[in-house]
């Protein structure tokens, strides 16, 4: 005689119409007086009691509201539409391209439950065969964000993209920098251009595209205080930038340069272009009170930058244009400094950074790599015979 089913241990049936075996358990009742059933199916009676064995133990374990079928894609999606409150245009979009081009396709069929990290580790090691090592890392934040916005909501266990880390990528474009005569020329060729200003403040001043393009006339003073004790000499505030907020890049970032005076002058011709440009506009101008702007008055967009930048440079002897980019001009700043022999300390400051670490980490190729003081005074006092 068969021996009958303990309370609990739920039920097996055959569905005629799936072709399937149905292993059921209830697992009680909902306040509302609901009864509470799990379900587990298989082709046989074994794999279905499987089934409903991962189903019981996921309830156990808090995952009640994960459905089975939840992708690694319906969790890259979510996070793509409701993670992301708060961050800047560029970077939803920027998130949205690494998640839609390198995770979904690749990794987004995967049943989140059974994503592993050697799934994980065979994807990065392929992606790490044509990608640099910065968007490797920006395709496995995706991910791991991604996953742990899910952990979060009870859709799955673990995340084992933290166990995973990123590989070495393609080697990028090096940085580089231009050289006394180089810079000299780029400034010549830029002299008669609409360029003019934006190249003499990022090459004189060191300040990043972000903050040119976010500089206001009300924090540019052509003409300083002469006659303080002690003098103020002109003056850029570089408090802005087009990041989220108009926040600068960190806090040190917040700094107020002195202006070379052939920054002075070019900022002077730009204020008379500026002018020109108002007139010609007539009603379709729009002011913004930016310093760098179209010819409308718009802010400018980074890739307008980097093309008019190239069209100002196109004449520069020594210099190919398709091989320098507006950023670089912040690395020439620092190469020359450096060459020039001021202190490490003090190029930190200047360029807003939080350290000298930072520094050395970021424009390490720029940094002259040895100190001579030291041996130069020694000579000094100790001639060789």
């Amino acid at each position: 005689m068969p021996t009958r089913r303990g309370r609990g241990e739920g039920g097996l049936h055959w569905d005629e119409k799936r072709q399937r075996w149905i292993a059921t358990a209830s697992l009680g009742f909902t306040p509302a007086g609901k009864r509470i059933v799990k379900r587990g199916s298989g082709k046989t009676k074994t794999e279905a009691r499987n089934k409903l064995k991962e189903v019981l133990r996921d309830h156990d374990d808090g995952l009640a509201i994960a459905p089975s079928d939840y992708t690694v894609a319906q969790a890259v999606e979510d996070w793509l539409a409701y993670g992301l409150h708060g961050r800047s245009e560029t970077t939803v979009v920027t998130n949205q391209i690494l998640a839609r081009t390198h995770v979904i396709p690749e990794l987004g069929a995967r049943k989140l439950r059974d994503l592993s990290a050697e799934d994980v580790d065979r994807w990065l090691a392929r992606k790490a065969e044509m990608l640099s090592t910065r968007t490797l890392q920006g395709i496995h934040s995706c991910l791991n964000r991604a996953v742990k916005r899910a952990m979060a909501r009870d859709k799955v266990k673990r995340n084992v993209v933290t166990l995973c880390s990123v590989p070495q990528g393609r080697g990028g474009r090096p940085s580089k920098a231009l050289t006394l005569a180089q810079a000299e020329a780029v400034l010549r060729a830029c002299e008669t251009t609409r360029m003019r200003g934006y190249v003499v403040l990022s090459l004189l001043t060191g300040a990043r595209t972000e903050e040119l393009r976010a500089l206001r006339w009300d924090h540019v003073d052509l003409t300083g205080r002469p006659d303080a004790s002690p003098p103020v000499p002109p003056h850029v505030a570089v408090w802005r930038s087009v990041r989220a907020g108009g926040d600068t890049k960190t806090r040190k970032s917040r700094r107020t340069l002195a202006l070379p005076q052939r920054c002075v002058e070019a900022l002077h011709a730009q204020r008379a272009q500026e002018e020109q440009d108002r007139l010609t506009a007539g009603t379709h101008w729009i002011e913004t009170g930016l310093v760098f702007t179209s010819r409308v008055g718009t802010p400018l967009d980074p890739s307008h930058v980097r093309r008019d930048f190239r069209a100002a440079i196109a004449v520069a002897e020594g210099v190919d244009p398709a091989e320098w980019t507006p950023r670089e001009l912040r690395h020439s700043f620092v190469s020359l400094l450096s060459d020039s022999g001021v202190p490490l300390e003090e190029i930190s400051r200047l360029v807003g950074h939080s350290s000298t670490a930072v520094t050395e980490l970021v424009y390490r190729k720029q940094i002259r790599p040895v100190m001579q003081s030291g041996a130069v005074i020694m000579d000094q006092l100790f001639a060789a015979e």
